[in-house]
């Protein structure tokens, strides 16, 4: 709470004007407002742009109407109340000296789809989705694409489309077109958008959809520079980024003095180092098909053969997504704060180095981005890391498995809500293919948590645990119609083989001592009974604990158990931490 306050304080001293007052003193709004646009249903929804200080501003949406005057800066802000939703279009008209008009406006329900490379995984790569699109001309689903932008500082307007994505930065109507043909990965989000059509199809209102990931990034570069620094946890990002800005001069003379140099010492380090080059070759071309075998049998992956290390290449400081805050400056805050119903969320892969501090980072972006926007505690709903990597023998430690754990504790915050995707990852590709479960389980939290409806969304989540001689006894939440041990059913792919275990599958166990060993484990009435002779005095449980585990606890609605472990002993980066002591 102090944070947030210290957040709020903050965002009234920190000016961030770049949206320009036009030369003419025109009235102007960011292109985030434009022709197809889904304004929010039901709330305040704020418009807002630059005119002339001191001109009177009128704002007309259907029947709605509002006014407001630009302050000395230039800035204006009308909040229109109470728009119904609306499959019909409307007009929205701006009025100041001119006059602007926005043509085939819906009002419905506004969705950001936000996050790393498994939210901007696109259409045209998901299986399901690709075999729907005869069937995606879809006018009550709107699209738009944030360009990617990475400046030092907060910008009010978003950057320019991209010569190879022209429709970034405007609404689009959903059509197999505009689905499959912009994009930096050539497609609009396939989570994203089977979340949207699901929506869509239960709400029987227009649904808009405003993407704003960049694959590979972290949850800090997300997350504002005041957010950062009101938290001493991670006071050490706001840093990073303060001397990335103080230093940003000379980076650029770095970066432009090593950028003509790069490709000849590239081609020589390649001649030196041709050996090892081909030997690599020689054995990923063996490992290969062995390791896609064994991930088809779920046994273990061997170990990839090392890939000698290129040189790195210069990085344009113009163009770093990886620094602390830009992504918030370029692709957030422009956007801040358009009316919205919620945010669906997918990532964390690139933050499994530091899982335990990202207990802290996620909710602390998650609160940054409600503050700014001004409505509350807004639904937040994402996606539990996919299982991946290889499948180990024995029970061990797990930095995914603990980013998973950050996740589930995240769940604690008002209005949020997880999709657990522990069964549909694969082991051999970070990005699975399967997006529709994805998005469907992602549709069935937001039924429960934006839209109130007394539903089964989750898979069973740990509650408690009793010791009953050697044997530990595991009661559940969530348990829906009751436990079983199976796969889900084949909600969008009937044509996939899915076997059934009977055997109870992912639960270890351990003492005192603890070493976790793999469990039996029995489904009793609401409860999971796990044990193994070799622990005759247990004291914990784990279930899923893994990179990639074998697991098929689920409820009988079809949908996964969360992976949880019973004890609070030191994992991710506290491990590291303890061993130097």
């Amino acid at each position: 709470m102090v944070a947030i306050m210290r957040i709020t304080t903050l965002l009234l001293l920190v000016s961030v004007a770049v949206f320009p007052v036009s030369a003419g003193a025109d009235v102007a709004l960011p292109k985030i407002f434009g022709d197809h646009m889904v304004l929010q249903r039901d709330g305040t929804v704020p418009i807002w742009g630059t005119a002339a200080p001191g001109e009177a501003v009128t704002v007309t949406a259907g029947t709605v109407q509002g006014t407001a005057t630009a302050g000395a800066d230039g800035k204006w802000m009308v909040k229109l109340a109470g728009l119904p939703a609306s499959t019909v279009p409307i007009n929205v008209t701006v009025v100041g000296k001119n006059t602007i008009t926005f043509h085939d406006v819906l009002v419905g329900d506004v969705w950001i789809c936000s996050g790393q490379s498994n939210m901007e995984f696109p259409v045209p790569k998901e299986i399901s989705s690709t075999n729907d699109l005869p069937q995606a001309n879809q006018p009550q689903i709107r699209l738009f694409f944030v360009p990617k932008l990475t400046p030092r500082t907060p910008v009010d307007e978003m950057g320019p489309a991209p010569a190879n994505a022209p429709l970034e930065g405007s609404w689009q109507l959903c059509t197999p077109d505009t689905l499959t043909k912009d994009g930096d990965w050539g497609g609009f989000s396939a989570v994203g958008y089977a979340f949207g059509h699901e929506i869509n199809t239960f709400t029987h209102a227009p649904v808009g959809l405003i993407t704003n990931y960049w694959g590979g990034q972290t949850a800090q570069s997300f997350t504002s520079l005041e957010a950062l620094q009101a938290d001493p946890l991670l006071k050490h990002y706001a840093d990073d980024a303060l001397t990335f800005q103080k230093n940003y001069d000379n980076l650029v003379t770095a970066y432009q003095t090593a950028l003509p140099l790069y490709p000849a010492m590239l081609a020589k380090w390649k001649v030196d180092n041709k050996a090892a080059l081909d030997a690599y070759a020689a054995a990923f071309k063996q490992w290969a098909p062995a390791a896609a075998d064994t991930a088809a049998k779920n046994l273990p992956i061997p170990p990839q053969p090392p890939r000698p290390k290129l040189p790195n290449a210069p990085i344009d400081p113009a163009k770093n997504p990886t620094v602390p805050t830009v992504l918030y400056n370029g692709m957030v805050h422009p956007i801040i704060p358009y009316g919205i119903k919620g945010v669906i969320w997918y990532q964390g892969e690139s933050n499994t180095g530091r899982p335990v501090e990202y207990r802290t980072l996620f909710p602390a972006m998650i609160q940054d981005w409600r503050a700014r926007w001004g409505e509350g505690d807004f639904p937040f709903l994402f996606v539990q890391l996919a299982n991946h990597m290889s499948r180990y023998p024995d029970p061990c430690e797990s930095n995914w498995a603990a980013l998973r754990e950050a996740q589930a504790k995240t769940t604690s915050l008002p209005n949020t809500g997880m999709a657990v995707t522990i069964d549909i990852g694969e082991a051999m590709d970070i990005h699975p293919r399967d997006k529709d479960d994805v998005g469907h389980r992602l549709a069935l939290v937001a039924q429960k948590v934006a839209y109130g409806q007394q539903i089964v969304a989750s898979g069973p989540v740990y509650r408690a645990m009793t010791v009953e001689g050697g044997k530990i006894r595991v009661s559940f939440d969530e348990i829906g119609q009751g436990l079983v041990t199976n796969v889900p059913p084949p909600h969008f792919h009937p044509g996939e083989a899915r076997t059934v275990d009977p055997n109870l599958e992912g639960f270890a166990i351990a003492g005192a001592d603890h070493k976790f060993v793999w469990a039996q484990a029995v489904i009793d009435g609401d409860t999971v009974v796990v044990s193994n002779a070799a622990v005759p005095t247990p004291v914990a449980v784990r279930y899923a604990w893994a990179d990639n585990p074998a697991c098929n606890l689920y409820n009988k609605d079809g949908l996964p158990a969360v992976p949880f472990r019973t004890d609070d002993w030191p994992v991710g980066e506290q491990l590291q931490t303890a061993a130097k002591k």
